[in-house]
């Protein structure tokens, strides 16, 4: 029985939501410096991961205060794009008319390249913060669009008729029916947009700032700094995932009741 115990735990343990990235995670490392050893690779192309790891040792404290103003910029234009995005979902799932001028113009907007044009927010706007926030705010907007209008198109319209027949006014039934429904695609858009942000963030930074994990990256790769490149590549990355978990945290204090969270709950009991 104690062995059967011990081993139930394990199993347990291996199933853990942060466990099983961090093996996976693990497993690429060692593959990646298998892969340097076994094709002799050299420095100058691909860094070993001991050196990404020592430079981020290293340079942690530049690499954290570089990352600030990238978080800044990221999570500025994250809530611009929802502040904007959820309210034009809204017209765009609630009239025709709005939906067939509106709607085509987003997606051709979506085919101009924002490296193509984040140089003119430089040229409008100067150096400084507002640039990363435009670039960060158009690359999020759109995945919110899209996901909010899906939504909202989606919602049961015998459910609003049911509103409707209990003299539910129009707020009332969009409160209590439309946006409840609605609200796991916004989520989901979310995800995608804050994502997109850290892009459109960096974007920014390459083409005007002296600040920023954009920054460090063109500067270690015009000095051929592969070790500092990677180990900024990580902690972008780190910025991505924190914000992505911290929308999926308010996820789930949100809509506890969507069926993307009972397994949670079915796991507690």
């Amino acid at each position: 029985m104690a062995r059967s115990e011990s081993r139930r735990r394990i199993l347990g343990a291996l199933q853990g939501p942060w466990l099983r990235p961090a093996i996976l995670l693990i497993a690429l490392v060692v593959l990646w410096d298998v892969a340097i050893r076994l094709f002799h690779i050299p420095a100058y192309q691909v860094p070993a991961p001991t050196d990404v790891i020592i430079t981020l040792y290293r340079e942690w404290p530049m690499l954290l205060s570089e990352a600030v103003p990238t978080t800044t910029a990221t999570v500025c234009g994250f809530l611009l794009s929802a502040a904007f995005g959820i309210p034009m979902a809204m017209l765009i799932a609630s009239s025709k008319t709005v939906e067939s001028y509106v709607y085509p113009l987003l997606v051709f907007s979506q085919s101009i390249p924002k490296v193509a044009i984040a140089p003119l927010f430089v040229v409008w706007f100067g150096f400084g913060i507002f640039p990363k926030v435009i670039s960060a705010f158009l690359l999020g907007f759109f995945p919110v669009v899209v996901s909010a209008v899906q939504g909202f198109k989606s919602v049961d319209p015998d459910l609003i008729d049911l509103a409707r027949s209990m003299e539910a006014k129009g707020m009332q039934t969009f409160r209590m029916v439309s946006l409840p429904f609605a609200m796991p695609a916004i989520f989901a858009g979310l995800k995608v947009s804050v994502t997109l942000a850290v892009v459109g963030a960096v974007v920014g930074e390459f083409v005007g700032s002296n600040s920023g994990i954009g920054f460090v990256l063109q500067r270690s790769i015009g000095n051929f700094e592969l070790p500092t490149m990677f180990a900024a590549l990580v902690v972008l990355a780190m910025i991505g995932m924190i914000l992505f978990w911290i929308i999926d945290a308010v996820e789930r204090l949100a809509i506890p009741w969507h069926a993307s969270q009972r397994h949670d709950f079915v796991v507690a009991v």
